[in-house]
This record gives C-alpha cells, sequence and structure tokens, in this order.
C-alpha cells in the first residue's frame, strides 16, 4: 500500500487523475478494451474534473461502472450517484464505449443485479477509484461489511453514521429523507480491481483513516480490508492524516 500526504486538496486530486490515467494507458496499451470503477462523493470533484481532461485515453474503448446508488431514488435526483456521474463525468467524454449504471431505482430489482453482475463480470478491472465514509465504508458497505460473498453488486442496509454523513453534507433535507438501503459493489469486487486509487479529505475521515490503514482487517471498517489489496494508493490531506502514529516518509 502507497500512501501520499498532501497539503492542496486540488494537488491531490490533480495527482490521483494522473496516476489513474497512467493505469488506462498501460492497460489500453495491452488489451482492446478496458473496465474502470468510478466512485463520487465531494472527495473525487477535484479528480474528475482533470481527468476527463487528459490526453491518450482512447474512452471508446472504455466501460465504467460505478460503486452504490440508493434503492427507490430516481437518477434525476441530486442526491443519485448515476446523476452526479452523469453530470460530472460521463457527458463530458462523448466517446466513451459505455457507462453502466446502477438502477436502483428499477422495478425488478432482482432483475437488476442480474444485470449488473453478469456485464461486470465479464472484465478484468484495470482500475477503481473509491472514497472512504466516515464510518470507514468502502461504496455503501457499511459495518458491519459482508467481507466474504462473491457477487459483485448486492443489497445493503445503510447506517445512521452513514445516512448522517448524506445529511451534512447537504444531499437531503432531513435524515427521514435519506435511503435506508442501498445497491453497493461488494468488498470482494472492489478488491478484484487490478488497480485501486483512493482519496480522502477532511478531519471528519480521520478516525476512518486511522482504522483503515493503522487498525485490524476487520468488517465493522470496512476499507481496513484494503490492507490486503497488492496495488493500493491512498491521497489524503493533512486533516484526513491527522490521528495516524506513522506517517509515510
Amino acid at each position: 500500500m502507497k500512501i501520499e500526504i498532501f497539503q492542496d486538496k486540488q494537488l491531490i486530486g490533480r495527482t490521483a487523475a494522473h496516476e489513474g490515467a497512467k493505469v488506462l494507458r498501460t492497460a489500453l496499451a495491452e488489451k482492446p478494451e478496458i473496465a474502470m470503477i468510478v466512485a463520487t462523493g465531494v472527495s473525487q470533484f477535484e479528480m474528475l474534473d482533470v481527468l476527463i481532461g487528459l490526453e491518450g485515453i482512447d474512452w471508446s474503448r472504455v466501460t465504467m461502472f460505478h460503486l452504490d446508488e440508493y434503492i427507490g431514488l430516481p437518477g434525476t435526483h441530486p442526491a443519485s450517484f448515476r446523476y452526479y456521474l452523469h453530470e460530472r463525468l460521463v457527458r463530458h467524454i462523448p466517446n466513451l464505449k459505455a457507462f453502466i449504471d446502477v438502477n436502483a431505482n428499477a422495478l425488478d430489482l432482482a432483475a437488476e443485479l442480474a444485470r449488473l453482475n453478469m456485464l461486470i463480470s465479464r472484465f478484468e478491472v484495470d482500475l477503481c477509484f473509491a472514497g472512504i465514509g466516515e464510518n470507514g465504508h468502502l461504496a455503501f458497505n457499511d459495518p458491519p461489511a459482508d467481507f466474504d460473498t462473491r457477487d459483485p453488486y448486492i443489497v445493503v442496509n445503510l447506517d445512521e453514521v452513514c445516512r448522517y454523513q448524506q445529511l451534512k453534507q447537504g444531499w437531503f433535507p432531513t435524515l427521514e429523507d435519506v435511503p435506508k438501503t442501498a445497491v453497493s459493489m461488494s468488498i470482494q469486487e472492489i478488491m478484484r480491481a487490478k488497480k485501486i486509487i483512493l482519496i480522502a479529505t477532511d478531519l471528519r475521515k480521520a478516525d476512518a483513516i486511522k482504522g483503515c490503514l493503522e487498525g485490524p482487517v476487520i468488517n465493522t471498517c470496512p476499507a481496513s480490508i484494503l490492507q490486503k489489496h497488492p496495488d493500493c494508493t491512498i491521497f489524503l490531506d493533512e486533516n484526513a492524516a491527522s490521528k495516524l502514529a506513522k506517517r509515510p516518509g
């Protein structure tokens, strides 16, 4: 695991975007088409802004998946992750081969899960951008997360810490408006990605980062599983790194 700490959030985004682009270019040089996973949230803003402007990526050979979506929320809702990604990423890449969105508002959710699981199983995923929740979650795998299931996408319950985080960030008017369930990429499917780039900023993520990097690998801090990933880079600002006992370098 590689850890880098920055003073400037914009520099984190630029650095993460350039590192991800390098992974994509290398994969595209080796295979006719590739797959990647993209994350949402405030921590990804700068990275996505930079990534869409970088040269040398043949997006016509890239299929994108995303990590999670609230159950029952239409894709037009401002808090929808489909909406977020279409607005911030997909519409800026007109030649993208495919964006496989998670329709957690589907009338037949079991059929939607089967569709997603079938599609992603066709690919070796070369790159996953990720974030971490205040409760240590990866995607919407809240504690205690299922570390064992091999299903790529699963239905999960959202804990109150996770739901309150969404409220504090202004995505919903009240806690009651925050959905209690979601479709999430599973822990094992995230770990299947050849390269993971995780971005975490702000003091509110400091406890989660400490648990992720210095605690035991345990499902009550789901992101701690990244300690077992063979190629994971974590980009932090000083606030997110503030509770680490050991700092890189």
